[in-house]
């Protein structure tokens, strides 16, 4: 049987990976819950998802053993903890952000990251961004003011800064991750979600969810795939697959995620959104074709 190439492999779960990461606004809207509750439950669930996954379909090869996994994972607790809350921290304040503002906004705000990251690297490990990438901050920069514009019409503005903060603490946890390539991203990704089911303990008892068949299903869904099997997809994709093709092929997240509450809920986001949120995503499209044409010339 002729073997898959790795880079298509990679590709096809980025691919399949953005689709699933794109119905976390109708979900969450769907959940009747205090947004922190929702987050923790969710995570919860990806937790054991991902230690099951990371027990018995180990990702490093050769295969270790269980006790070996545990072992390995508790002694780089501490590294994997600090890696995990900017990751944690973007899952709690993306959901916080869809119940304060269209999902639409939450989204297209939180996809400013590749912008931030591109910044941020030039920081702190000196990677210069380019031509391609100021103007995509240029770019990125009107689309965030035509979509302010339309939160400040909805009374949303609250809703759109914590999405932004969101998008910031993405693009720091990217840079992190690059930071540590020679390790496993499922570990990072692993510890992040007990961090945040943790997190959310205290607002489980401050806020009492009612739990109903229509919630268990919802957070069953996204706990196991909408970020559970996602975050899986990822770890093996960005591992085969150079980041600017990954940030390229995940494009298609923000541009699913408010077809899909429109298809079910009926939102429909305001125009400047549509508009603000069209020239976000044309200008991480445009700033990583460039790029991929740089590296393969």
């Amino acid at each position: 049987m002729r073997k898959v190439n790795p880079l298509y492999a990679g590709q096809g779960a980025i691919f399949l990976c953005a689709i699933l990461w794109s119905t976390s606004g109708l979900f969450i809207r769907l959940v009747d819950w205090n947004p922190f509750v929702i987050a923790g439950a969710r995570s919860f669930i990806a937790a054991i998802f991902l230690l099951a996954l990371r027990l018995f379909f180990p990702f490093r090869k050769p295969a270790n053993t269980k006790t070996t996994i545990l072992k390995s994972l508790l002694k780089d607790a501490p590294a994997l903890t600090l890696c995990g809350i900017g990751y944690t921290m973007t899952m709690i304040l993306f959901v916080v952000a869809n119940k304060l503002t269209a999902s639409a906004n939450a989204i297209m705000l939180q996809y400013t990251a590749p912008v931030w990251a591109a910044l941020l690297g030039w920081l702190i490990l000196k990677e210069r961004p380019r031509l391609e990438h100021w103007a995509a901050i240029v770019l990125v920069g009107f689309g965030m003011f035509l979509v302010f514009q339309g939160g400040f019409v909805t009374g949303s503005h609250l809703g759109d800064i914590v999405a932004l903060l969101s998008g910031v603490l993405f693009a720091t946890n990217s840079v992190v991750l690059r930071a540590r390539e020679d390790k496993n991203p499922a570990d990072i990704m692993l510890f992040s979600h007990i961090l945040c089911a943790l997190i959310a303990v205290p607002f489980l008892f401050l806020y009492p969810p009612v739990i109903t068949f229509k919630s268990i299903m919802c957070l069953s869904y996204m706990g196991i795939f909408q970020i559970g099997m996602a975050s899986a997809l990822f770890s093996y994709g960005i591992r085969r697959v150079p980041a600017v093709q990954a940030l390229l092929t995940s494009a298609i997240e923000p541009v699913l995620n408010p077809v899909w509450v429109l298809l079910v809920v009926g939102e429909k986001p305001e125009l400047s959104v549509v508009a603000g949120g069209g020239i976000i995503v044309t200008a991480v499209v445009f700033s990583s074709t460039v790029s991929a044409l740089r590296r393969h010339n």
